[in-house]
């Protein structure tokens, strides 16, 4: 497998600071923000430098219920054949819900949400991946989630569920160990036991990224320093086996260069740990300790045992989508929750998916905040509590402003004046900007002005 070394996640935010890094190998790039025809020119000179670049993906919903969209599968093969990249990421997870085979309107978590680790989800899951890989140029490898909830009723621990994937459809692993301490905090999971049962030897590199803990709850938020547990985790993994890439995750409230360049040199350090002790305990004395490179895999237990590796039938399907459909439905719809889940848990996510809706609603129309001031946010959860998302993050903030305004808000007629004009210019099939009477109104007023 080829050998990464160390990256950072690239961000239009820093990437000026990125390409000053030292000691960066290859970059990780969200796929859905990057446009084939138009790279960012800081993407373009990193691999004009020789820095590798991968895409990754966050809107397949690989554990959906639904096959994997077509449309999504071609999006994703471009961006790869753009970068040149030699490998694209995915997640474990399902991001939406609903739709023909629950005869119910499909939503949208805005959110990667947790598989049930059952037999039926781990079928669907494999036809899934088979179907991507087939799609993709590339090899395809998928990562271990963070989660606020379980799902009642599972059959296999994350590392068993991660083994059989492996297993059966020869997928490489993403393996987050920033994920791995969340669901230790959250779910009470041993991130030792997990890295025991994984097949490490399909790891094609590794996540590190930092959260905050509230209320006895972590939540992975990519806008925290990296915390001493979860470089103990890396140091772990690192003990067993060395994996060919690790990389920094940096999503917002960036700090400057220096602190992200210490990250990474805590980072490092970790890994360091983690070979010298595989060295230790693997190495007689007077015996030389072998490089990292040459570390190879501890033993694991044996894979827990399981049927032939079927297809996934239209009744399994259907019987996930009902299930995963009542808990999305439950989170930003609310509905009924499903029985077996804890109730406050699950108020906490729904909660945490409102104020994510609000965050990144801002970032991708940032007029509205500064339309709507300090109103914005109390305006947007209150809407979000009865509208669940059904599209992308962009129509969700039309949908918003179409509402508030037809609620009669906001207050100030001057806001109202202008979130009507931002609206407008954003809701009809082309920019009102663009249109033949707009664009001759515009002239004359400014022919006007100029007498």
């Amino acid at each position: 497998m080829e050998r990464l070394g160390t990256g950072i996640g690239w961000r239009p935010e820093i990437a000026d600071a990125v390409e000053r890094m030292p000691g960066i190998d290859w970059v990780e790039a969200v796929a859905e923000n990057v446009c084939p025809g138009h790279l960012p020119d800081s993407l373009i000179r990193l691999r004009e430098r020789g820095v590798t670049v991968i895409p990754h993906g966050v809107s397949l919903g690989l554990g959906g219920a639904d096959r994997p969209d077509g449309g999504r599968l071609t999006a994703l093969a471009e961006r790869v054949e753009a970068l040149g990249a030699p490998l694209v990421t995915e997640h474990i997870a399902f991001v939406r819900a609903g739709g023909p085979l629950t005869a119910s309107p499909l939503l949208e978590a805005g959110h990667l949400l947790p598989v049930p680790r059952t037999r039926d989800a781990l079928d669907v899951l494999c036809e899934n991946i088979r179907i991507a890989q087939d799609a993709l140029p590339v090899p395809l490898a998928v990562e271990n989630i963070a989660a606020l909830l379980a799902w009642p009723g599972e059959e296999m621990t994350e590392g068993q569920f991660l083994y059989e994937l492996a297993d059966r459809t020869g997928v490489r692993l993403l393996i987050d160990v920033a994920n791995l301490h969340t669901n230790h905090v959250n779910r009470g999971e041993d991130p030792a036991k997990a890295l025991a049962e994984l097949p490490v030897e399909a790891i094609a590199y590794v996540h590190v990224a930092g959260g905050v803990e509230r209320d006895g709850v972590w939540h992975d938020t990519h806008a925290h320093p990296v915390p001493a547990s979860v470089l103990a985790i890396l140091t772990d993994l690192a003990s067993r086996v060395s994996p060919p890439g690790v990389l920094l995750e940096r999503d917002d409230n960036f700090p400057e260069p220096a602190a992200l360049e210490r990250e990474l040199e805590a980072i490092q350090g970790a890994l360091t740990k983690g070979w010298a002790r595989s060295a230790a305990s693997r190495v007689p004395s007077r015996e030389a300790a072998p490089t990292p490179e040459t570390t190879t895999a501890s033993a694991r237990p044996t894979p827990p045992t399981s049927p032939a590796a079927p297809q996934s039938s239209d009744c399994t399907r259907q019987r996930l989508a009902l299930a995963q459909t009542a808990l999305l439905s439950a989170l930003v719809a609310g509905t009924p929750v499903p029985d077996g889940f804890d109730r406050i848990r699950l108020g906490v996510q729904a909660r945490a998916l409102g104020v994510k809706r609000a965050d990144v609603v801002a970032k991708v129309a940032p007029e509205l905040p500064l339309i709507l001031g300090e109103s914005y946010r109390p305006a947007f959860l209150a809407y979000a509590h009865s509208h669940p998302m059904t599209g992308g993050y962009r129509r969700d903030a039309l949908d918003f402003a179409g509402q508030l305004l037809l609620s009669g808000g906001p207050e100030d007629a001057g806001a109202r004046r202008e979130l009507r004009e931002w609206w407008l210019e954003r809701s009809g099939p082309a920019p009102r900007s663009t249109r033949p009477a707009v664009r001759l109104a515009r002239a004359t007023r400014r022919v006007l002005l100029r007498r």
